[in-house]
């Protein structure tokens, strides 16, 4: 499976406007089978969950709320590669003019 960190290294999407990418993306987020939906929210659990233990940890230390930034900024780094990379798979081909 090929990672994507950006809509636009989606070689369908390539050409698309930043809206008819996100709502193209969506429809395929429908068509996800149910184990990759799961490993998807489990991914974004992983992430999310330490951020509140780190708030939680902040009455005792105000640097858990540092800490709990830097993770919460990480989501995008392992959250939106993972979901583009499924979702890919489930959009339609483009179909090439012949010249």
């Amino acid at each position: 499976m090929k990672l994507y960190f950006s809509t636009r290294q989606i070689p369908p999407l390539r050409d698309l406007p930043l809206k008819e990418r996100m709502a193209a993306l969506e429809q395929a987020a429908f068509k996800m089978t149910v184990p990759e939906r799961s490993l998807l929210n489990v991914l974004k659990l992983l992430v999310i969950v330490p951020v509140f233990i780190f708030i939680l940890q902040s009455t005792d230390d105000w640097t858990a709320l540092l800490w709990a930034a830097l993770v919460f900024l990480t989501y995008p780094l392992f959250v939106k590669p993972l979901q583009y990379s499924l979702s890919a798979k489930y959009l339609p081909e483009t179909k090439q003019e012949p010249s």
